[in-house]
């Protein structure tokens, strides 16, 4: 809309008084609601030297077993504690949500009308001229189409919205899911640097005396590899799972927020789970309404749906109208109506329409494909979960029956009942029952961390829809 004037000789420039005055009234209003400018220096990346010093609302925990988690660090971090600082204060989940804010100002901004636009323009003669005047031009315009599109524009945004509020949601899921496996990883590395270490204790007395031999000449080389080996190799055993567990809690500490050299005291068991039949199919029927990755996707194509109204609009003509008063510099005043309107004949805005047709396609598939792959993913975790608890079992069962075994073994070599060839095979047994033992429970845990993941909790209810306000 377009209001002009053009009247009045430069002595009697009342009409651009009060232009100007209006226009100075606009500004000053629209100069008192403006933001201000405040610095935010970056920070120095250090990271908390001790857990002490991280901190965690369990009340906004996205999953209700970490909400009823009675949150204590005064003993040490077991495996929900471990989860909870995570979510809290993992480096990656402030910077989505940082997104999230960035996704929500966009929202905020869809629904804002724009703001119109005032012109005042004065036209002076170049050569005075007896009964001609200086001509004045003042109106106010705004944009049409963009009034119309709002309803669209601002539903898609707010949908956008929606969806980044469920990643975040879905990514604090993988979070915790994240953070149960890095402790498991710590917890059972440290348990097997353990146990090579008190190997390696128990193997340096056959070393020496197999060496001794050696020297006596009472072994050859070839009869002496064995017993050389057995030393070497849970000394490189060793190492390698203590380049592990460096890895294993340097990923931890990132995952937390913590300084390089903060100390990380774990306790408890790794995370297990075992739910029913029944549970799981309880689960999997609410699933589109309770999984935030689905969820998320179902705003997106929300968002989709939207947009493609909003295209689907804006092929029809764009138009523009305006009222106008104006007089030249012969003094003659005169008013009316303008209107300007885009002839419909090559574009049409087709090409939009397709591409937005398209991809509402593409993620009404990339929806369907997603649930299809989690029920299947599921199923295969179910038929793993009783395999993989068997396998557990036998291979504790295993390790314990040799663990005796090597220990009688032990004995009888220190007595002279037993040879040392026998006596390092039976240890050489035991510690891989051992080392099979702890990777079967690794395995179980695994499972149990990524069914937890993809299932979620049962009484888990989706996010309130976010709004466009700031």
């Amino acid at each position: 809309m377009r209001l002009l004037r053009k009247d009045l000789p430069h002595r009697h420039a009342t009409p651009l008084s009060h232009a100007l005055r209006l226009g100075l009234v606009a500004c000053i209003v629209g100069l008192a609601g403006c933001a201000t400018y405040s610095p935010l220096p970056l920070g120095e990346g250090q990271g908390a030297k001790d857990v002490s010093q991280l901190s965690a609302d369990t009340s906004t925990m996205p999953l209700p077993a970490l909400r009823s988690h009675p949150f204590d660090l005064s003993h040490g971090m077991d495996v929900t504690d471990v989860a909870i600082l995570a979510v809290a204060n993992s480096p990656d989940l402030k910077v989505m949500r940082d997104q999230l804010g960035v996704a929500r100002a966009q929202a905020f901004q869809a629904g804002l009308l724009p703001d119109p636009q005032l012109s005042i323009n004065q036209e002076y003669l170049t050569h005075p001229i007896p009964g001609y005047r200086t001509a004045f031009v003042y109106g106010i315009s705004e944009d049409i189409t963009s009034l119309l599109l709002r309803s669209t524009r601002k539903a898609a945004a707010n949908a956008q919205a929606d969806q980044a509020n469920l990643d975040l949601l879905w990514a604090e899921w993988q979070t915790i899911a994240q953070a149960r496996q890095l402790f498991n990883q710590v917890v059972s590395l440290r348990e097997q640097q353990q146990r090579l270490a008190a190997e390696q204790a128990a193997l340096l007395p056959v070393d020496g005396y197999v060496r001794k031999a050696m020297q006596q000449g009472n072994l050859t080389y070839d009869a002496a590899s064995a017993g050389l080996n057995a030393y070497a190799d849970a000394t490189k055993r060793l190492s390698d799972s203590t380049v592990q567990l460096h890895q294993a809690e340097h990923d931890l500490r990132v995952l937390l927020g913590l300084a390089p050299d903060a100390k990380l005291d774990l306790i408890g068991e790794p995370f297990q789970t075992s739910p029913t039949p029944e549970q799981v199919e309880a689960a999997l029927a609410s699933l589109p309404q309770r999984r935030p990755d689905l969820l998320a996707l179902q705003a997106g194509y929300k968002s989709q749906e939207a947009t493609l109204r909003g295209a689907i609009r804006a092929q029809f003509p764009a138009l523009t109208f305006g009222v106008d008063r104006q007089g030249d510099n012969s003094g003659i005043p005169s008013h009316g109506i303008n209107i300007g309107i885009t002839l419909p004949l090559f574009d049409r805005n087709r090409g939009n329409i397709a591409i937005e047709k398209a991809t509402r396609q593409q993620l009404k598939d990339d929806y369907e494909n997603r649930v299809l792959t989690t029920r299947n993913d599921i199923n295969q975790l179910m038929l793993d979960q009783d395999t993989l608890a068997k396998q557990r079992e036998q291979s504790q069962a295993q390790a314990k029956r040799l663990d005796d075994a090597s220990r009688a073994a032990e004995n009888a070599w220190q007595k002279g009942l037993l040879d040392w060839p026998t006596y390092l095979s039976i240890r050489a047994n035991a510690l891989s029952a051992d080392m099979d033992a702890i990777a079967a429970r690794d395995q179980q845990s695994q499972q149990a961390i990524a069914l937890e993941a993809l299932l979620g909790s049962t009484d888990l209810q989706p996010p309130p829809a976010s709004t466009a306000k700031l």
